[in-house]
């Protein structure tokens, strides 16, 4: 990857965090977490993805993961626990409804906020 202060080379591979929760923390918790990383590793991306399900977090992301992090992926239905951790971060927030029905939409977007500065939140 080539970066150049907040550039990088469009199409280059991408550090991405993501956290999914709904509102039951069932099924689809863990439908979008699954498919949220299939997509990414599918466009060359790496990916590490914490689910807030029924069963609580899982999968946690810590400190050091997140600060070398480029994008956050939120994909949830309900106000996740710990967003502050993402208060300096790229963030792309979707609903788990819209991503499961059209992913593309989120890794358009994250081409996107790859060249926004740090703390640039996106929702679809």
């Amino acid at each position: 990857m080539i970066s150049l202060g907040f550039l990088w080379c469009v199409g280059a591979t991408m550090r991405i965090v993501g956290v999914t929760a709904c509102l039951s923390g069932v099924a689809h918790t863990y439908m979008a977490a699954e498919l949220l990383e299939k997509k990414a590793k599918k466009a060359g991306h790496s990916i590490t993805v914490e689910t807030q399900g029924a069963l609580g977090s899982e999968n946690t992301l810590t400190a050091g993961v997140i600060a070398d992090a480029e994008a956050v992926v939120i994909v949830a239905d309900i106000n996740i626990e710990g967003y502050e951790r993402f208060e300096n971060a790229r963030v792309l927030r979707s609903t788990i409804s819209a991503f499961l029905k059209d992913p593309s939409h989120v890794l358009d977007a994250l081409e996107k906020l790859r060249i926004a500065p740090p703390g640039t939140k996106i929702s679809l």
